[in-house]
C-alpha cells in the first residue's frame, strides 16, 4: 500500500507545489514549493522527511518513537525523518497534514507561505 495518493491529497491544498522524483535517488520522489523541497519521501510514502521549527523538532523527536533527526545533517536545522511502521490512525494523518503544511510555510515564498498560515488562522 502506497500512502503517496494520500500525502498528495493533502497537499492539494496547498499552492503552487510541484513534485519531482530524482533520478539520483532512486526515483524517489520530492515535493517542492519553487525550488525549495518541503517534503521527501520513499516510494511508498511510508518514509518522510519534513521540516519544522527546530525547538518543536527536538520535541517531536523526543517523544514521538517513529520520528528521528534527519540525515546528512539536516536535523540540526529541524528537519525530521518520520517512519510510518503501521496504518496510520486518523490523528496521525492530521499531525503529518500539520507537519507538511508547517514544512510548506518554512520553505515557500512569503506570498504563499501567507497564504497557508492565513487559512490555518495563523496570521
Amino acid at each position: 500500500m502506497s500512502y503517496l495518493p494520500k500525502l498528495e491529497e493533502m497537499m492539494g491544498r496547498l499552492p503552487q507545489w510541484e513534485r519531482v522524483n530524482v533520478e539520483n535517488w532512486d526515483n524517489h520522489p520530492t515535493y517542492r514549493v519553487g525550488k525549495k523541497n518541503f517534503l521527501f519521501a520513499s516510494d511508498d510514502g511510508k518514509s518522510l522527511g519534513l521540516k519544522l521549527p527546530k525547538d518543536e523538532a527536538t520535541a517531536v523527536v523526543g517523544s514521538d518513537p517513529e520520528v528521528d533527526p534527519m540525515g546528512y545533517g539536516l536535523g540540526r536545522h529541524g528537519w525530521i525523518s518520520v517512519t510510518l511502521r503501521k496504518k496510520p490512525t486518523k490523528a496521525r494523518w492530521l499531525e503529518i497534514e500539520e507537519w507538511l503544511r508547517t514544512s510548506y510555510t518554512l520553505v515557500a515564498p512569503k506570498k504563499l507561505a501567507n497564504k497557508v498560515l492565513e487559512a490555518d488562522g495563523l496570521l
